[in-house]
């Protein structure tokens, strides 16, 4: 697995504002590590300080990685997005896992991966 350039753009799919949350965890740790997280989630609220975007399709500029913290059920019905933003890497955190989007993602010509997010950062991996 390539590594991400520091300070790249990472969107967080399903970014939550509650600070329990894994994804609000890993917005606030892309930061920590000089990565610009972009927090996404349909409500659009605020994610450790940041404005989320409602949808993949408001995002305007160039991002390295997507990192998934919705469910199959959900990130399923992005595909159509995922593919027009054209990350270079897909990240599944552990409860998102999701088999046959992730075949069309890799068929796609992106790298994916099934990680937790939050560990690849902490061991410098991200």
């Amino acid at each position: 697995m390539k590594k991400a350039p520091v300070g790249s753009k990472a969107a967080v799919l399903g970014a939550s504002p509650k600070q329990e949350r894994y994804s609000f965890k890993a917005v606030r740790m892309l930061k920590e590590h000089g990565f610009h997280p972009i927090p996404v989630h349909p409500a659009g609220h605020v994610v450790d300080g940041i404005k989320a975007l409602k949808s993949l399709d408001d995002i305007t500029e160039p991002i390295d990685t997507l990192t998934i913290y919705v469910n199959a059920k959900i990130s399923s019905k992005e595909l159509g997005k995922i593919l027009k933003l054209k990350p270079r890497r897909v990240i599944f955190n552990p409860g998102a896992e999701n088999p046959e989007l992730a075949q069309k993602l890799r068929d796609a010509g992106m790298e994916v991966v099934e990680v937790c997010t939050l560990v690849l950062l902490t061991t410098e991996q991200y």
